[in-house]
């Protein structure tokens, strides 16, 4: 038998026997429940992506199949002799037999899932033995193969609850929002045993009888932004029941779009795996909150529940606290689709045997989650291919649950969804479907062309959402503004949800004690995909990332921005709520240095709306910026007064330049084995720089290299791969010429690297006045590059654009490419301090910088490394007007750039950190890397779906660049 599953709102209990804290193994150790085994010594973790960790054989599974045998005495008060009681588990992984006092009361499936098992007769006063029998593998295996971390056991609540008789079963609460009038409609859907009673103290409602039908002229709506909820009363003789709901109706339009209380909603969202780095998917109640609140300090206002639904608490706070829900089924069968020679052979999806196992699942998750006012829309799953079964749990919502749309991603031709949802589409692709251009059969995955009138298209008249897009894994994602700017261009593409929420690496510690965040392949599986379990916006400790920075500044509420009227515009993106809840300031900087501040009145401004405001009087000429910020005026429940909303930067009329050279020229003259040039001493044979004044130091050499990202190492684009092809990693540097003369030094240096006849040629002309040391650098490619094996065929430039920016961008889109064009120099290790005027305070690259503000900054060289779980490229500040890198004395050297460059520096080379798995494998070394880098290449979010966009691309070009150099003491 299979147990029945109930949701909290449609059971109260009146008493619980016991929550299971703990319980008993077989070799007499404590194991806490929840909990799963893996992490406390019985089998590993393992990390899958799409294979399944058994053999496809379904719906069988193999004999070598963990399984963890739980008891738990527990005494039942003589109170409870003869109430009728159920036992009630809200998620065991797999599959779970379950005894009470000797009696088998059932078996579950579906890990994600609750399920309840009938107790009453079994019970009994006193001493009562509750034992589980919980498999690793079972037939529910084959329909749970989500990207996460397999990880078994009981790792949710377990309660034994009492079920008075006359007591409440379930409860619907249909509670509608008048979009015309302001008032709400209310109706409860209550099966009992009793007559039953209602009453909602805030609306006048008092022991009403529960079969009425609620009208009020005005009541306040929920929504994500306004999550004010009603409670409710429902009671018979033996029970009484509270649910909390709000007032809300969410409807797909004439023209396609999706609407809460009438109005438009843009997703701002993020998909959400439970992950804890120390209990995996034990998650919390504390640690929930955390999350939410998270979320909303950084503009988040939505949650795709992948691929599973959560803990019901979760829920609880996404109601009282403001998101939006799309709430998905536990169901995915991704590895079919990796089956040979064709694709998806044997899913379950389109068999009629698992036809009952999938509609058990939805009903399982409708039911329990039904009367959460934050939920918005049903997902049927993810990624399980298509078939009768799918349609048929669509079918089944459609009935159960009008109230809401349905979702599925492959249904990608959306014969039995109400929202088209698409993963990974390019920004070029998604505003085709946008204008409503899809033609009838047409799919990007897998690639087919449609024919016919796109009026017939049934996706062209639907709401479109990002179901996961710009994959969050390592450094970036890129192109976040570009895939959000598409949603203010198309009223129907609406948004969606980034992949994903949070880093699931595991909190481990090596040898020497160290700690790290473990992935795939660092607890000795037989079949792992590595660190594509961490790429998430948040670190696993739950530290944002530069990623969740750039979401929260492009998402950000309210938009801050320079009028064509040269004021200051100021635009709710809100799609309820005005601007009285912020307060608006302002600050002005002279070169970083802040010279003026206060705060900015504004008019009433609607949701939706936008003003154009003078710019304050202390705003002028020369490196001057204007920064502008929205903050809450009061505290909520989710940050305190003060929390920035939204910024904006009001640039100056023009820029300062450099520091210019005086007339006066110092000639180079040769002294022994070196050259002397002003303050300046380079090496006579290389023409390498050697000092300056005082100080000692080394450089510069070209450099057009990263240590890859994981973007970087995507198949498709094949960046990564061309750039070590060409030896970019290993280039060898030969000093063509060194002539010295009364303008300066000019110094010729060919590099490139080993079995290669391709490179750059570097000619560095050094001049000076006697104090200020300027380099211009000119460098260009040599030899043959070859075309870049780009297999990504999707396209990546809109086909709208201008004949000749179009031309351009197909031609950098596809062209060979490098890492960055700039110069690496080797500073002495005790220069850890550095302060800059430019980009920051974090790190940014061309296509993630909408987080980066201009004002002069200062960190440490080890402040600037951004802890991505697997080293790569990181910490690149950009539009640098000028760095300073000094010891704790203020020792060292000043660099301005000519123009602005982007800087970087580190205690380990590219090399070194290129070769790293975790970050105690960084070892430094007794010097400092500083790049000055005159481009850099993109980032964007190529582990998964597009590459960096061409616009953002670094193809093979010749540079010219400068560089003015001083001491600082």
């Amino acid at each position: 038998m299979t147990g029945r599953s109930v949701s909290p709102r449609r059971v109260s209990t009146s008493r619980t026997a016991s929550s299971c804290p703990a319980t008993t193994t077989w070799d007499g150790t404590r194991l806490r429940v929840p909990s799963h085994w893996q992490l406390h010594g019985y089998g590993k973790p393992a990390y899958l992506n799409i294979p399944y960790p058994i053999p496809l054989d379904p719906p069988f599974v193999p004999d070598e199949n963990q399984t963890g045998d739980y008891r738990r005495v527990f005494d039942l008060p003589e109170s409870w002799d003869g109430t009728p009681a159920v036992v009630r588990f809200e998620g065991v992984d797999s599959c779970a037999r379950v005894w009470l006092n000797g009696v088998e009361l059932g078996v579950s499936r579906g890990s994600r899932l609750p399920v309840e098992f009938d107790a009453s007769e079994v019970l009994r006063p006193g001493r009562n033995v509750l034992a589980v029998r919980v498999h690793q593998y079972s037939s529910g295996t084959y329909l749970e193969d989500q990207d996460t971390w397999r990880l078994s056991g009981i790792f949710r609540d377990v309660a034994l609850l009492a079920r008075p008789v006359g007591g409440i079963r379930d409860v619907f609460v249909h509670a509608d929002y008048d979009v015309a009038g302001g008032g709400g409609r209310v109706r409860f859907d209550v099966e009992a045993g009793a007559p039953i009673e209602v009453s909602i103290p805030l609306l006048g409602v008092g022991a009403a009888p529960a079969t009425e039908r609620f009208t009020f002229g005005q009541v306040r709506p929920w929504s994500a932004e306004d999550p004010f909820l009603y409670e409710a009363t429902l009671a018979t003789p033996a029970e009484q029941v509270r649910v909390r709901f709000g007032f809300r109706t969410v409807a797909i339009d004439e023209s396609g779009v999706l609407t809460v209380n009438g109005r438009r909603v843009v997703l701002r969202g993020v998909n959400r795996h439970e992950f804890d780095p120390d209990r995996g998917r034990v998650v919390s109640k504390e640690l929930m909150r955390r999350d939410v609140e998270l979320m909303k300090q950084h503009n988040v206002n939505a949650v795709r529940t992948s691929h599973y639904p959560p803990h019901p608490a979760f829920l609880d706070l996404c109601d009282e606290l403001g998101l939006w829900v799309m709430l998905e089924c536990d169901l995915e069968t991704h590895g079919f689709d990796q089956t040979r020679p064709e694709p998806w052979q044997r899913n379950p999806s389109d068999d009629p045997q698992w036809r009952d196992a999938y509609l058990d699942r939805i009903q399982r998750t409708v039911e329990r989650d039904k009367n959460h006012p934050s939920v918005i829309a049903w997902s049927l799953g993810n990624e399980a291919g298509d078939g009768q079964n799918l349609a048929a749990m669509a079918a089944w919502i459609h009935e159960r649950d009008p109230s809401r749309p349905v979702h599925y991603e492959a249904d990608r031709l959306a014969r039995y969804v109400d929202i088209y949802g698409e993963m990974y589409r390019t920004p070029a692709v998604v505003h085709r479907i946008g204008q409503g251009r899809l033609r009838p059969g047409e799919m990007f995955y897998p690639a087919i062309d449609g024919a016919g009138d796109p009026a017939d298209d049934r996706r062209n008249g639907m709401p479109f959402v990002y179901t996961e897009f710009a994959h969050a894994m390592g450094n970036g994602p890129g192109g976040l503004a570009e895939y959000m700017r598409l949603c203010e261009q198309y009223p129907r593409v609406q948004g969606g949800f980034v992949w994903e929420w949070i880093d699931q690496g595991l909190r481990s510690t090596d040898a020497l004690g160290r700690e790290f965040f473990a992935y795939g392949g660092d607890f000795g599986e037989d079949l792992h995909d590595a660190n594509y379990i961490c790429d998430g916006l948040m670190f696993p400790d739950r530290t944002p990332s530069p990623g969740m920075l750039e979401y929260q500044k492009v998402i950000e509420p309210v938009v801050i921005e320079p009028s064509s009227s040269g004021r200051i515009s100021i635009r709710n993106r809100h799609a309820f709520l005005d601007l009285s809840h912020l307060r608006f300031t302002w600050s002005v900087s002279q070169d970083g240095d802040p010279i003026a501040d206060g705060r900015l009145s504004l008019p009433h401004v609607a949701a939706g709306q936008c003003v154009d405001i003078p710019v304050p009087k202390a705003y002028g000429e020369g490196e001057r910026w204007l920064t502008v910020q929205a903050e809450l005026a009061e505290p909520t429940a989710w940050a305190p007064e003060g929390h920035v909303m939204a910024w904006g930067q009001i640039p100056p009329a023009a820029t300062n330049a450099p520091t210019a050279l005086t007339d006066t020229r110092v000639p180079a003259e040769s002294l022994g084995e070196h050259i002397s040039l002003g303050p300046a001493r380079f090496d006579r044979r290389t023409g390498r720089l050697a000092g300056l004044g005082d100080q000692r130091f080394h450089g510069p050499q070209l450099v057009l290299w990263r240590a890859p990202t994981d973007n970087d190492l995507a198949w498709a684009q094949g960046d990564a791969r061309y750039w070590k092809d060409r030896g970019l990693d290993r280039l060898r540097h030969r000093t063509v010429s060194v002539d010295a003369g009364d303008a300066g030094l000019t110094v010729v240096v060919r590099s490139s690297a080993a079995n290669s006849d391709s490179g750059y040629l570097c000619t560095y002309r050094w001049d000076t006045d006697g104090r200020h040391l300027r380099v211009r650098v000119h460098t260009e490619p040599f030899g043959y590059w070859p075309e870049r094996a780009d297999t990504f065929a999707e396209a990546m430039v809109d086909p709208d654009l201008p004949d000749e920016e179009r031309k351009e961008l197909l031609r950098r889109d596809k062209a060979p490419s490098l890492a960055r064009i700039g110069l690496v120099w080797q500073l002495p290790e005790e220069w850890s301090q550095i302060q800059w005027f430019g980009a920051g305070p974090g790190e940014a690259y061309p296509d993630s910088r909408q987080a980066a503000r201009i004002g002069r900054f200062h960190a440490t060289v080890d402040e600037l490394q951004t802890p991505y779980v697997r080293p790569q490229d990181n910490g690149s500040r950009a539009d640098v007007r000028w760095a300073e890198i000094t010891d704790r004395a203020g020792a060292g050297i000043r660099i301005e750039g000519a123009p602005l460059f982007s800087l970087a520096a580190r205690r380990w080379s590219d090399r070194h950190l290129a070769a790293a798995r975790h970050r105690t494998d960084l070892v430094p070394e007794p010097l400092i890397y500083l790049y000055t880098d005159h481009v850099v290449h993109g980032v964007g979010s190529g582990a998964v779906g597009p590459g960096v966009l061409p616009q953002f691309r670094l193809d093979v070009r010749a540079a010219d660049f400068a560089f003015i150099l001083s001491t600082t003491a």
